[in-house]
This record gives C-alpha cells, structure tokens and sequence, in this order.
C-alpha cells in the first residue's frame, strides 16, 4: 500500500531518474495527471495536481513501464515489484 506523504513521491522521482526517465511538473490538462512523451523518456506532471494524484499517477506509469532491473538497486527492485503487484484504484 502506497502511503501519500512526500517521501513516497521523491522515492517515485528517484525510481524513474534511476531507470532513465525525466520528471518535470509543468501545468497542463492531463486527464490523468501525468503524460508520458514517447520516444524520449520524459514524464510531465501536472504541477497543479495534489500530492495523491501525482503519487497515483507516477505510479500508475512505472506499473506499465519496462524498466531495466540492472539500473536499480536492491532496494528500488523491492519498491518496483511492490508496485507492479499491487492494484492501485484511482
């Protein structure tokens, strides 16, 4: 279970900056709260979102993501399979 505090999100941020991505909060109309820029690994986030839906949303994205393991430390590991088996209901 994701706890929405601002540790989980900065735990979020490093995963992705880890695996490759670039987090940027920008304002936007996302539906979701976050858009995925195809072909060069670059999340935006609405910045005006609240802490939970930036949460919902990093995390829904790194659920469908294929992230190289190799990357990632143990600990980040544990993170990203807690994360892929876990349900996350908007």
């Amino acid at each position: 279970m994701l706890t929405f505090t601002a540790h989980t999100l900065e735990k979020l941020e490093l995963l992705l900056k880890t695996a490759g991505y670039k987090v940027r909060y920008e304002k936007g109309n996302f539906k979701t709260g976050a858009c995925l820029l195809l072909n060069s690994k670059m999340i935006v986030i609405n910045r005006f979102s609240n802490l939970e839906s930036k949460i919902l949303a990093l995390a829904e994205l790194l659920r469908d993501l294929e992230v190289d393991i190799n990357l990632l430390d143990d600990k980040q590991f544990a993170f990203l399979q807690q994360l892929k088996q876990t349900k996350l209901e908007l």
